[in-house]
């Protein structure tokens, strides 16, 4: 029976159960649990956390971890192992699930909406895929082999992490520099490969269609931004008074990486527009965030508010662009500027690795319509014979 269950999981033609949680707590180390099927928070789970927060991860990383431990825990729990037993069969097992099964995120409701996977032909993008993504696998894969190994170091749990490791990675990156070119390394076993994509940013013809799209000064102010600034989604939403510099044209923000306070550019026309959009909703207090919501009591505008204000566009647009997509747009915009150099470009978006920022020398052909219609337009060159020589001779040497 459990041989048939795990190779119906494998396949994706069994359903995980859905039962225990993730809460979160009063406290800061952890400030997540995971809950078992008795409510109670899961032994094992709760000192891992602890020491995910003590080691200065965010509390979006704990809820993040936090949901792949309860993810693994629910497959442990329906195959009858411990966790302390777990071996690298269990492992395979939900990476074949992940590889089947299908994501309850990527479900649609409205029958209108495209097929999971397919292109958008306006675009150029591709939608989600009604799986789970490589990279979401190998997050996965990460979180459970930092779970055995924080239990192996204190001495509990097996001997041998279940989650197969590549060696070859981990001398290629021991000391690498983030200057370097990213070093070729074999893949360790379960690992996914993921393609490499390039990033997709809006054709300037279409980034005006969608800022046309927005139908509220403070959607503008955010989208412009955006784009000016290449900021990315959480780090401009949690811009308050205090971090405006409005002489020097620059947003503080703090920074996704380092936790530090940085500052952004900001373009005049952004700043003009958020002005406008302060002028007339008023001017939230010092520490509060300026993007505040419109409907409902007043409160800060939450990453998944803005994302539905692009959802809209992308309706009347029929689009499928991403607000990660503004940063893109950003990017492109400043690396293939003659007048910033790629370091410089490096440093406004706050990239680790300069190979990150190179990715977005490249142009697009939607940019170059204007040249390419130039192009297929331009007379032909008809070859001359210059003054002097008999066409005729022309002929003989080098035919007619």
């Amino acid at each position: 029976m459990t041989s048939h269950l795990r190779n119906e999981l494998m396949e994706g033609r069994a359903a995980l159960p859905r039962v225990g949680s993730v809460v979160q707590l009063k406290t800061q180390h952890p400030p997540y649990a995971v809950l078992g099927p008795d409510d109670e928070p899961v032994a094992a789970v709760v000192p891992y956390l602890r020491d995910l927060a003590l080691s200065d991860n965010s509390p979006a990383t704990s809820r993040s971890y936090s949901n792949d431990l309860l993810r693994w825990f629910r497959f442990l729990w329906l195959l009858n192992v411990s966790w302390d037993k777990a071996t690298e069969g269990e492992v395979a097992v939900i990476v074949g699930w992940l590889r089947t099964a299908p994501n309850p995120q990527r479900r649609r409701t409205r029958t209108d909406a495209p097929e999971p996977g397919a292109i958008n032909p306006r675009t150029g993008k591709r939608y989600l895929k009604a799986g789970y993504a490589p990279t979401t696998i190998n997050h996965a894969l990460t979180v459970v082999s930092s779970f055995y190994g924080f239990h192996r170091d204190l001495g509990r749990g097996p001997l041998m992490n279940p989650v197969p490791v590549s060696e070859a990675r981990r001398r290629a990156l021991a000391h690498r520099s983030p200057m370097d070119a990213m070093p070729v390394f074999r893949r360790a076993r379960l690992r996914q490969r993921v393609p490499e994509t390039e990033p997709r940013a809006m054709p300037d013809v279409m980034w005006d269609e969608f800022f046309e799209a927005m139908n509220h000064d403070r959607d503008r102010a955010a989208v412009l931004l955006y784009v000016a600034s290449g900021a990315r989604a959480s780090e401009l939403l949690g811009v308050t008074p205090a971090d405006i510099d409005w002489s020097g044209q620059l947003v503080y923000v703090i920074s996704k990486g380092t936790k530090l306070r940085e500052p952004i550019p900001a373009s005049p026309l952004s700043l003009v527009v958020l002005a406008g959009y302060l002028d007339a909703m008023g001017m939230p207090a010092p520490h509060e965030p300026v993007f505040r919501t419109r409907r409902g009591p007043d409160g800060p505008l939450t990453y998944w508010a803005m994302r539905r204000v692009i959802q809209r566009a992308n309706d009347k647009l029929r689009t499928n662009w991403s607000l990660h997509d503004l940063r893109h747009t950003a990017a492109e915009r400043m690396a293939n500027d003659p007048n910033l150099t790629l370091v410089e470009v490096r440093a406004i978006l706050r990239h680790a690795d300069l190979a990150t920022t190179g990715r977005y020398l490249h142009a697009q052909v939607e940019d170059l319509f204007d040249a390419l219609q130039a192009h297929y337009h331009r007379p032909r060159v008809q070859p001359s014979i210059a003054p002097g020589y008999d066409p005729e001779d022309f002929k003989v040497v080098f035919g007619g």
